[in-house]
C-alpha cells in the first residue's frame, strides 16, 4: 500500500497567485498554461506559470471544464445552466440547456469519456425549489429536485447515468470502467459507478467516506492518477486513496482545497484552486491523461 510520501515530493506548496473570491475548476493546457475560474464573480483566467493569470472572459458562474476530443473547452455555467463549448475562434456556444424540454439545475463538473462522450453533473439543493424544473426521483424527498449525472453523446443525445443526493466532481479509473462522483453536502462520500465497455452504468456503490473530521473541505473536485489512485478534496485537504478504496493520506494545503487538476509537460504538478488562491505541488507519479492530451499527442 502506498503512503504520501510515495506520491508527494518533499515541498511545501507555491502560492502562484491570490486575491480571488473562490477559485475553481483548472485545467492543463498541453501549450503550457492552465486555466482556473474565479467563479462568483464569473471570470475565466489563463495563467502561464511565473506570470500574472490573464482575465479571458466573463462567465455565467463557469465551474468544472474540461477539453472535448478537438480540445474545445467545455464549460459548465451555473448562473446560465447550461454547458458551454468554446471554440477555436473564441465563439462560446451552447452545446446543451435542457433535458426533455426542462432546464438543468445548476451544471457543476464536467469530463470528455475517450469516445467523445461528455459526463457532467447536474446538484439541485442550491436552486430554490419554485426554480427547478427536471423532476426528483419517485418516493425520494423533493429535496434531490432531479439531482443526476447526465451524459451528452458527440450526437448530442443525453441520457441519465445516475441520480444521487448532490452530484459534485468527476473523474473516470484510466480504463474508463468506474466512474467516481464526490456526494457533497447531505452525506460526504464518493460514488463508484461501474461501467460496461460502452460507458453504461451497471452497478453502483461507496468508494470512500470523507465524513471523519471536523476541518474546513468537502467533497467537490476530483482527479485520478495514472495508476487508478483517487484524489477528493475534503475536510483538511485532498485525501487519496488507492483504487480498492483504502486511505493513503491527506495532502494539507495553507487554504481549503476546492478543486485541482495535473498539469506540467509530465503531468506531474499538482495545481490547485484553494479559494482566494492558487498553488502547485509537485508529485512523483502523473495524473491519468485526459483524452485530448492523448489524441494530440497521436496526432503530433
Amino acid at each position: 500500500m502506498s503512503d504520501l510520501g510515495d506520491i508527494l515530493k518533499p515541498q511545501d506548496a507555491v502560492r502562484l497567485a491570490t486575491g480571488y473570491v473562490f477559485t475553481e475548476g483548472p485545467l492543463w493546457h498541453p501549450g503550457g498554461f492552465y486555466y482556473f475560474n474565479d467563479i462568483r464573480p464569473g471570470a475565466l483566467y489563463r495563467m502561464v506559470p511565473g506570470e500574472t493569470p490573464a482575465l479571458i472572459r466573463r462567465t455565467d458562474n463557469a465551474n468544472g471544464m474540461t477539453f472535448d476530443l478537438e480540445g474545445r473547452q467545455i464549460h459548465c455555467e451555473g448562473f446560465g445552466r447550461r454547458v458551454t463549448r468554446t471554440g477555436a475562434d473564441g465563439v462560446v456556444e451552447t452545446l446543451v440547456d435542457r433535458f426533455e424540454g426542462r432546464r438543468f439545475n445548476r451544471p457543476n463538473d464536467v469530463i470528455c469519456r475517450s469516445d467523445g462522450s461528455l459526463y457532467f453533473t447536474d446538484p439541485s439543493y442550491r436552486v430554490p425549489f419554485a426554480e427547478r424544473e427536471q423532476p426528483g426521483p419517485e418516493g425520494v424527498d423533493d429535496v434531490w429536485g432531479g439531482a443526476r449525472v447526465y451524459r451528452v453523446f458527440p450526437d448530442g443525445r443525453i441520457e441519465i447515468v445516475f441520480e444521487c443526493e448532490y452530484p459534485n466532481g468527476l473523474a473516470f479509473s484510466p480504463d474508463e470502467r468506474t466512474l467516481y462522483v464526490a456526494n457533497t453536502r447531505l452525506t460526504k462520500y464518493i460514488h463508484a459507478v461501474d461501467l460496461d465497455a460502452e460507458g453504461c452504468m451497471t452497478g453502483r456503490r461507496i468508494f470512500a467516506d470523507l465524513s471523519a473530521g471536523d476541518a474546513p473541505g468537502i467533497p467537490d473536485g476530483m482527479k485520478v492518477d495514472e495508476e487508478g489512485r483517487v484524489y477528493c478534496t475534503g475536510p483538511g485537504g485532498i485525501w487519496v486513496h488507492e483504487p480498492d478504496g483504502r486511505h493513503i493520506g491527506i495532502i494539507e494545503l495553507p487554504e481549503m482545497a476546492v478543486n485541482f487538476c495535473f498539469g506540467g509537460e509530465d503531468l506531474k504538478t499538482l495545481f490547485v484552486c484553494a479559494v482566494t488562491s492558487v498553488y502547485t505541488l509537485r508529485l512523483e507519479t502523473a495524473g491519468d491523461p485526459l483524452p485530448w492530451y492523448r489524441v494530440r499527442d497521436t496526432a503530433d
